[in-house]
């Protein structure tokens, strides 16, 4: 469906998310990596995501309980979960284990207390992965991993399966992420020759790049993954080797569509106002939005001139530029802009209470069955407003 035609369905702002594009390109990326290696999705990319991902991926990554909760209340298959995150408490240690999740990931020897300690209580063996950290606050540094791995008889209750690894997001260096790999063998190489521990699986996050921006080349938008897939499946012939990734995997299915709302023009500059706005649209590195996203026009009048203009979004504030200077013919209000490649991030990342604007309705679309409203626009005054007792004082 066009624009114009959801436009006239549901109110705009809107986030639509082809459900078709996602699959076509998650199929893809099964043909290049074949049954060696497992994906993983991320789910803090994109969680109305995760019932279409749970059929195309391997595993769904989840980093905090509302992840969880959001999995648990959509029907998910717990054994599909790794439970992740750098701040886990007993409590989420005991409703991840009460949900009966795949695996857990350790980043410190806390969480692999606190994993052992339900372990314990139940009578259960729980497998974990050990997250190796690359020296940022993630993950454990190779001293204690060492030391965890080398007592881990004393610990009966958990299953080191392995390791899990990542580094970062829009790494557009191939050479990069092969010396992580190299790095990564060589430390499961010596794992295994000073404390005879075959680690079975490796979870690893490339971090591989998409393209977003109008300058950029999106021919072979899957040429990062192919050029780390050597590297990928001689790894795998020795150990279970999944990638992890939301990004890469999700990134192209997401369009965001927003009305123009108002035009001026101020000290020579052209300045056009949408309905939505930075609280909704978030590329990264658009650096001060010097950079063109990709943008459809939708325009209600075809011809006439063509100029540059500001887009801004509905904040009260300075920052909430989307484009310094994006050329359109004829913009007139009403007209309506698409922003493609938002299917990753924009939704949970951009800053959803600034000034209590709605939130946008969320639409998964296919073919098949056409627009479906996963979320209508939603008011997020509730949220910024005081709450108060049936006497009128506040809790």
């Amino acid at each position: 469906m066009t624009a114009s035609m959801l436009a006239q369905q549901y109110p705009t702002p809107m986030y639509v998310f082809d459900t078709d594009i996602l699959r076509e390109r998650m199929h893809a990326i099964r043909a290049l990596t074949g049954e060696q290696i497992n994906l993983c999705f991320a789910v803090k990319a994109n969680p109305f995501l995760i019932p279409a991902m749970a059929s195309l991926c391997d595993r769904l990554e989840v980093c905090s309980p509302g992840e969880l909760e959001i999995c648990k209340s959509i029907g998910i298959a717990m054994e599909q979960v790794v439970f992740s995150g750098v701040n886990k408490t007993a409590e989420d240690v005991k409703n991840a284990a009460d949900c009966a999740v795949g695996i857990f990931t350790c980043e410190s020897e806390k969480h692999f207390d606190l994993i052992c300690a339900e372990a314990q209580k139940r009578g259960t063996v729980y497998p974990i992965l050990l997250r190796l950290t690359n020296g940022n606050q993630f993950g454990m540094d190779e001293a204690l991993v060492r030391k965890l791995i080398a007592k881990r008889d004393n610990y009966p209750m958990v299953s080191i399966k392995g390791i899990h690894y990542f580094t970062g997001t829009q790494k557009k260096k191939t050479a990069d992420i092969l010396d992580e790999l190299t790095l990564l063998r060589n430390f499961f190489d010596a794992l295994e020759q000073d404390y005879s521990f075959v680690a079975e699986q490796l979870e690893y996050g490339p971090g591989l790049p998409v393209p977003y921006f109008a300058n950029e080349n999106f021919s072979d938008t899957l040429a990062p993954l192919k050029a780390i897939l050597p590297a990928l499946k001689s790894f795998a012939k020795t150990t279970q080797v999944t990638i992890e990734m939301g990004r890469f995997f999700v990134a192209s299915c997401g369009s965001y569509i927003t009305r123009v709302a108002d035009l001026k023009r101020n000290h020579s500059n052209n300045y056009c106002i949408v309905d939505g706005g930075i609280h909704h649209l978030n590329y990264f590195g658009q650096t001060l939005a010097m950079k063109l996203p990709v943008i459809a026009h939708t325009a209600q009048h075809k011809s006439g001139a063509t100029e540059d203009w500001t887009i801004c979004g509905s904040l009260c504030t300075t920052a909430d530029v989307i484009v310094r200077k994006a050329p359109f013919e004829n913009l007139q209000i009403g007209d309506l802009l698409t922003f493609y490649n938002t299917g990753a991030y924009s939704i949970t990342e951009a800053p959803y209470l600034f000034l209590s604007r709605a939130m946008p309705a969320v639409l998964l679309y296919s073919a098949l069955s056409g627009p479906c409203l996963a979320r209508p626009l939603t008011d997020t005054y509730t949220l910024n407003t005081i709450r108060r007792t049936e006497h009128g004082k506040t809790n």
